[in-house]
């Protein structure tokens, strides 16, 4: 130490761990026999935090071998409005000091894996630099998203020495728990149809509904159908990495469903509801009635008109093993990619280095024009790929209206989607001229009992002062499916977040937070050419939105600043001085 420790006896920050038993010794005792000073902790720093079984704190002294014990570093390095990550040799875990105040809790967000010493330290809680999501210091609980999973917490005491103790090895080593659910209590033939709660679809949406029922207490029935084979999976990484198999992608497995008693029925298409029966009927006649219902089936491929329609090397990515057969036809063949969005130019990465050739048709020679400027447009696109403007497919080529064939043994069609609400429009409930189901700031359609939330709905967003809009994110579905369970138990809940996006290409990842709709100028700050830059969002004089590529974690504290219902002035960005946005404790 040097400076002001010079003269100061060392205070060390240490870690001590204590393995998990099979069986459980004397009531927290230590070494010399007397009581443990942390018999009365709970696992995780604060009561109900463990499951039912560990509701009671594991006692602390079990044999000497089962400590790890580290010095991590001088308790005056870490200063108020620090995070350090430190390595305990059986993990990592975060230390972090607010306002006067020590925690410690898992170092990467269970979401992606992101660090989050590089994340944004405020107001009681960490944002993942990368997507946004935010986790109680305290608690380690998920309170932003996206995700399932919160983070496990180690407890600590400051006497002389700075300890953290963790409740085991295990929670260091997996960096991510799972936060404790009710079971279900009602006694019910899983071949009545009848569920308490029916969920539609098995997305982020559908997914965050059934755990937050479950964290928040609900005994009652659960059945989620999808028309997926598969139990739920993260569906962005397929336009990102074809080559995964629905068993990688996977979020939950069916033994966690079976687990938490969320029943999931597969390859379940429901064709029509009756509101006043309160039940929906599926394609194989399967009829199930509701208590409540929870619409949340996504988005599905806009149709576009070509000839040869069962052809067998033309593809809608929608599920694994649409992917899995794309990468497979296209290795060292001539790939042909309709439309430039996000997901299709997210393809167009994937399949650069594996096929022979790739083709990009589009209606904009630029691509995400329109969400993103085309100035950003061009910069992202730096690669060696063609765009044309597009007319109709055949099963070997791709003819365009200028005379020009492309050679296409394998085609991806990524024009767009459409929200898959085909069965809900006889039903009754509100939808708008485009299909989007309308539903209030609960996440409550117009017929009672219904509940709608992700791609397929327009809902009252607070920041545009409750105009009815459609935000078709991952992260979004996650904060609409707990929205609408807090709705069904009676709890009051709004939407409180701001939306976060991302996309992955050629080895870049661009972030995005904030609504930009309707953005009348783009202000750049850094290098497009390097792919280094921060690009702000204005609509009249605010800040609405922002993107970055290698700049974190500017997205995710912009989104900090907006999220506490602060405004960013376009004049404050349009200087070139940012560092208000990223140094420490702004």
């Amino acid at each position: 130490m040097g400076g002001c420790f010079s003269k100061t006896k060392p205070v060390e920050v240490k870690v001590e761990l204590s393995l998990l038993e099979k069986e459980k010794e004397v009531d927290g005792l230590s070494p010399n026999g007397k009581a443990s000073p942390f018999a009365d902790c709970r696992p995780n720093g604060a009561l109900g935090h463990g499951s039912d079984e560990d509701s009671t704190a594991l006692p602390l002294y079990h044999k000497p071998r089962d400590y790890v014990e580290v010095s991590v570093c001088h308790v005056k390095d870490l200063e108020n409005g620090q995070m350090r990550e430190v390595d305990l040799g059986s993990g990592k875990a975060l230390l972090i000091k607010e306002h006067g105040e020590f925690a410690a809790m898992g170092h990467k967000c269970p979401h992606y894996g992101a660090p989050l010493v590089k994340g944004v330290l405020s107001k009681g809680h960490v944002r993942c630099p990368w997507h946004g999501a935010c986790f109680n210091i305290a608690t380690g609980d998920i309170e932003d998203f996206p995700g399932l999973d919160s983070l496990p917490t180690f407890q600590h005491r400051i006497d002389l020495r700075f300890y953290l103790i963790s409740k085991c090895l295990q929670a260091l080593q997996l960096q991510k728990r799972s936060k404790p659910m009710a079971r279900c209590s009602a006694v019910i033939n899983s071949n009545t149809g009848f569920s308490h709660v029916l969920i539609i679809g098995s997305g982020p949406a559908g997914l965050v509904c059934a755990e937050t029922l479950r964290q928040e207490g609900f005994t009652d029935r659960i059945v989620m159908c999808t028309m997926d084979r598969h139990p739920p999976y993260d569906r962005p990484k397929l336009s990102k990495s074809l080559e995964s198999t629905a068993e990688q992608l996977r979020l939950r497995s069916m033994s966690f469903l079976q687990d938490h008693d969320i029943e999931l029925l597969t390859e379940k298409e429901a064709v029509a509801i009756d509101v006043k029966t309160r039940s929906v009927t599926f394609e194989d006649g399967l009829r199930m009635e509701y208590r409540k219902l929870f619409i949340a089936t996504g988005s599905k491929p806009k149709a576009i008109t070509y000839k040869g329609k069962d052809v067998r090397n033309v593809f809608h990515l929608r599920t694994p093993e649409d992917a899995n057969s794309i990468a497979q036809l296209a290795n060292n063949k001539n790939a042909v990619i309709i439309g430039t969005s996000f997901v299709g130019m997210e393809v167009v990465a994937a399949l650069t280095d594996k096929a022979h050739s790739v083709s990009v048709i589009g209606m904009e020679t630029v691509p995400f024009k329109k969400a993103l400027g085309e100035k950003l447009g061009k910069s992202i696109m730096k690669v060696e790929t063609h765009i044309y403007t597009h007319t109709h497919i055949h099963l070997k080529e791709v003819a365009l209206k200028s005379g020009k064939v492309l050679r296409a043994d394998v085609c991806v069609i990524c024009a767009g989607s459409v929200p898959a609400t085909g069965f809900v429009k006889q039903s009754g409930i509100h939808m708008d001229s485009r299909g989007f189901i309308t539903v209030n700031k609960m996440m409550q359609t117009n017929a009672e009992g219904v509940f709608a939330g992700g791609d397929v709905v327009i809902f009252p967003f607070p920041p545009r002062n409750n105009k009815k809009v459609n935000i078709p994110h991952w992260q979004m579905a996650h904060v609409h499916g707990r929205v609408a369970a807090l709705s069904m138990m009676g709890r009051a809940a709004e939407i409180k977040t701001v939306p976060y996006f991302w996309s992955a290409m050629f080895g870049k990842t661009i972030r995005y937070a904030g609504y930009g709709e309707g953005f009348d100028d783009v202000i750049i700050q850094g290098d497009l050419d390097e792919l280094r830059f921060v690009a702000f969002y204005t609509r009249s004089e605010e800040v609405v939105a922002v993107a970055s590529m290698n700049y974190d974690p500017i997205v995710s504290r912009v989104a900090e600043v907006l999220g506490s219902g602060k405004t960013i002035k376009k004049r404050d960005v349009e200087t070139g001085d940012i560092s208000w946005l990223i140094d420490k404790g702004s």
